[in-house]
């Protein structure tokens, strides 16, 4: 069961990103093209001409790419900050506020239902139902999430420097995510797929994306800064040319309606 104190502090977090949308919109990574191509390829139709969904759009970066495949794509996103991030971004992209709870779409609307990154925000004893109300028959439900590959020693190393600093890690959220997580009823029949694909950026783009995570903003400015000037100090001396390639594993899980 979880607690209100559980409860309050996950609240928190969700709307933490709201203060930091700049940041996260200017330094957060996109996602490779292999994923929308695992999405399509599990769903058994093109995103092409879909009538699509992203929930908890943030500032619209999986929502540009669905856009660009040829969606037809309206954001759902609770957060003020954030929706005025994406509709700078994204003019011409209709969004409209409301969260995976409670989906301001009409029944049996949608050919696509995507989240990126957001779906632990939900409660899935309220997001499962709205899933299987707003999708069509043969409509599919894509989860992602962008996860550190903790097998690259630099990344392993910077994750438990970040996990004796603050006593948990940035992954926390994801690193187990798996049907069960996602769906305790077993209701969506999910299948899981890993697309690993890597970035390169500058230190300072690196540090003001793990910056950009709710783990660092809900301990404030000063704890953060703390952190964030060692952690610069640690990744010059591996990396003196000033540049990291950060590598991923997106996590997808995938269920199609019956």
């Amino acid at each position: 069961m979880t607690s209100s104190s559980d409860t309050a502090g996950h609240t928190t977090r969700a709307h933490s990103f709201n203060s930091a949308a700049a940041q996260y919109a200017a330094n957060r990574p996109s996602y490779p093209t292999a994923l929308l191509d695992t999405i399509e390829e599990l769903a058994g139709r093109p995103l092409a001409g879909a009538r699509v969904a992203d929930v908890g759009a943030g500032t619209g970066i999986a929502t540009a790419l669905l856009h660009a495949r040829g969606a037809d794509v309206i954001a759902v996103e609770p957060g003020d900050g954030m929706a005025a991030q994406f509709r700078h971004a994204l003019p011409d992209v209709p969004i409209v506020r409301g969260d995976g709870n409670h989906l301001p779409l009409a029944t049996a609307s949608l050919d696509f239902l995507t989240y990126a990154q957001s779906w632990h925000w939900t409660d899935p004893a309220h997001s499962v139902p709205e899933v299987l109300r707003v999708l069509r028959p043969g409509g599919a439900l894509a989860l992602w999430w962008n996860t550190g590959a903790l097998d690259v020693p630099w990344l392993a190393e910077a994750a438990q420097r970040i996990d004796r600093y603050f006593g948990e890690s940035i992954p926390a959220n994801t690193k187990n995510v798996n049907a069960h997580v996602v769906d305790p009823t077993g209701r969506l029949g999910l299948t899981r797929r890993e697309v690993r694909w890597s970035r390169r950026v500058p230190v300072d783009t690196h540090l003001a994306n793990i910056g950009s995570h709710s783990l660092f903003l809900v301990h404030g400015e000063e704890a953060s800064t703390g952190f964030l000037t060692e952690e610069r100090e640690h990744l010059m001396r591996a990396f003196p040319d000033g540049l990291v390639e950060e590598v991923y594993d997106v996590v997808l899980l995938l269920a199609t309606r019956a």
